[in-house]
């Protein structure tokens, strides 16, 4: 994509790789840089021919330290895009899968970004804290609802109420880290994961990440079990569907056309 200012992107194959590029603010967001990846997230939704996308944040200090708080006390506001921070934390609709490769500080609204992916991969020296109440605000682009829905109830409130940063060993242990890497290696790990998950067939995970999320709000377990949910009651139409069994059968690699 041309024009960006905010951001870089890099399409490699099928995967999208989009680094937040404010170092010099250790990666925080203005209103205009959430627009900017609105943008970008929009494209790559839209995209038949990227499956999987990371975002991270440029340099080894931050992922994204939050909402750029300066921008904000000079009176630069301006209404956030409907798909909230980063153009991800607010973004509910989006089938592909998203992995987050944080490096360094992930604070308030990076925080919250990473937490709308659905893999986080932290380097060692990764901080994560919603550290909004020490400034008068609330996490309000939704971490104080997906934290407690991710790692016990206690252990969410334990964060959300003092502010405090965890490491990304912790976070591991809590749950909302999937694997910690050394430092500067995040994207190369993330980079992993996602070729990992290109050797699914891309409707199939589509289907499932859809099943996971929409299976939440069932309130019986039977319910969630016997819904067939809107991505999977067509996976058996796809070519995607033939090609798996008859791959095997063949004993091949699939071929995924996506379609």
């Amino acid at each position: 994509m041309d024009g960006l200012l905010y951001s870089k992107v890099e399409d490699r194959g099928r995967i999208r790789i989009v680094t937040i590029n404010r170092p010099e603010v250790a990666n925080a967001l203005n209103r205009e840089a959430s627009h900017e990846l609105e943008a970008v997230w929009n494209d790559f939704a839209a995209n038949d021919d990227l499956w999987v996308g990371i975002v991270t944040g440029a340099g080894d200090r931050a992922f994204s330290a939050g909402n750029d708080l300066k921008a904000q006390a000079a009176g630069k506001r301006g209404p956030r895009p409907h798909t909230g921070f980063g153009g991800l934390a607010m973004r509910f609709d989006l089938a592909k899968p998203v992995i987050a490769a944080v490096n360094g500080l992930a604070l308030g609204g990076g925080f919250e970004l990473a937490l709308a992916c659905d893999l986080i991969i932290a380097s060692e020296n990764a901080y994560f804290g919603l550290p909004e109440g020490k400034v008068g605000m609330i996490a309000s682009g939704g971490g104080v609802q997906r934290l407690p829905r991710i790692i016990p109830q206690k252990e969410a409130l334990g964060i959300i109420l003092t502010g405090r940063r965890v490491t990304a060993e912790e976070g591991r242990k809590l749950g909302f880290v999937n694997e910690v890497a050394p430092v500067s290696k995040a994207l190369d790990v993330a980079l992993t994961w996602a070729e990992q998950i290109l050797e699914q067939a891309p409707v199939a995970v589509r289907a499932a990440k859809e099943a996971v999320h929409a299976s939440l709000d069932k309130p019986t377990l039977e319910e969630a079990i016997r819904t067939v949910y809107p991505i999977h009651s067509t996976l058996s139409d796809t070519e995607d569907f033939i090609e798996g069994p008859k791959a095997f059968a063949e004993k091949r690699k699939p071929v995924w056309r996506n379609r």
